[in-house]
């Protein structure tokens, strides 16, 4: 019997290579047992219970980029999560930590290293958050995503996907993927999506856009996210949802996307053949312009800085390019040939090789 903690969480980047992961681990061997960490806040407090593990929690402890009340409260907080960290490894008899970044991650990592539990790192991302950075200083085993990762010595697997999306990578059934969201099973379909935690810029512009997409022909499902001020709309050409349980659906319903470029979006997207229109997040270390980089240039998608993404360039640019059936076309067969959908058993031969 083998005992697994699998730390990250707070984003869908995090979250679901940790449960690819999670199940392939499970479905190998009866006898594996897998515990996740995470926070309270992030995406795992309600996905990982609702695949059927066990959530341990440290308090969520950004780290602090100026100084003030925070910054002094920081080292005691940190400590004390490392700590919750070491006891969570030695209760549940912990033989090895997988972490894939988040607040999670570092304070896993250092209870590891302290108690000579072995460590494999995976990160996601095209640039490395600083808590892998720091993992991977003192891992066995680093997994990256990406290729152009600057993590030395790391192993390129991918990103790990979650079996349902692994399930449709060969095709699928468009049409019923299409009417489980309620939408013509035979029109060619728009994908919108922030990521997980929703994009106000991008769901805007779509709004202001209906009538356009409408009237060249095109329907649209669109998850605006939970934190969204927009409502639900189910109409004949036009699904608005909060979240979505079923992206393996939603990618294989649809034709074409428009979505932020975050690591497991960007990865799904291209193990799935579907070319996409990415809007990177504008604020922060710029790894979202990074992770979709190589795609770009494969021909696999297109790129809009975040405020060029207007309501004219849907009218002008979208609307033509999905007019265009052959550039489409050429577009997915791009994607396609530049995804990877083995990343979980490249995961899981990076862990077992450390065991």
């Amino acid at each position: 019997m083998t005992n697994y903690l699998l730390a990250g969480g707070g984003t869908a980047g995090h979250v679901n290579p940790l449960l690819a992961l999670a199940d392939a681990l499970t479905s190998e061997s009866a006898s594996n047992k897998v515990w996740a960490l995470g926070t309270k806040e992030g995406l795992e407090q309600r996905l990982i219970p609702e695949r059927g593990y066990p959530l341990l929690t440290v308090e969520r402890l950004p780290f602090p980029r100026k100084l003030g009340s925070y910054a002094l409260k920081f080292p005691a907080k940190f400590l004390e999560a490392i700590r919750t960290c070491e006891m969570y490894l030695t209760e549940h008899k912990i033989d090895i930590v997988v972490g894939f970044g988040g607040y999670a991650s570092a304070p896993a990592y250092l209870a590891a290293r302290k108690l000579g539990v072995p460590i494999v790192v995976h990160e996601a991302n095209a640039l490395p958050g600083w808590a892998n950075k720091l993992g991977h200083r003192f891992a066995a085993a680093t997994g990256i995503a990406f290729e152009q990762t600057p993590l030395k010595g790391a192993t390129y697997v991918g990103m790990p996907l979650r079996k349902e999306v692994e399930a449709i990578c060969d095709g699928g059934d468009v049409a019923a993927a299409r009417s489980f969201f309620k939408l013509d099973p035979k029109t060619i379909t728009l994908l919108v999506t922030g990521g997980s935690l929703g994009a106000r810029k991008i769901n805007e512009v779509i709004d202001e856009s209906r009538s356009v997409l409408s009237a060249a022909g095109i329907q649209v499902l669109h998850i605006i996210g939970g934190k969204s001020e927009l409502a639900e709309v189910h109409s004949s050409d036009y699904v608005r949802i909060n979240y979505c349980d079923r992206m393996d659906l939603a990618i294989l319903a649809s034709d074409f996307a428009i979505s932020r470029a975050g690591a497991s979006t960007v990865s799904e997207f291209a193990a799935a053949g579907l070319p996409a229109l990415y809007v990177p997040y504008p604020v922060g270390n710029g790894e979202q312009k990074l992770n979709v980089a190589e795609l770009i240039s494969a021909g696999g998608g297109l790129i809009v800085a975040d405020a060029g993404f207007t309501s004219d360039f849907v009218a002008h640019e979208v609307v033509q390019l999905m007019s265009n059936t052959k550039r489409l076309q050429e577009m997915a067969t791009a994607a396609k040939s530049h995804g990877i959908n083995d990343g979980t058993q490249r995961l899981l031969t990076l862990v077992q090789g450390v065991l």
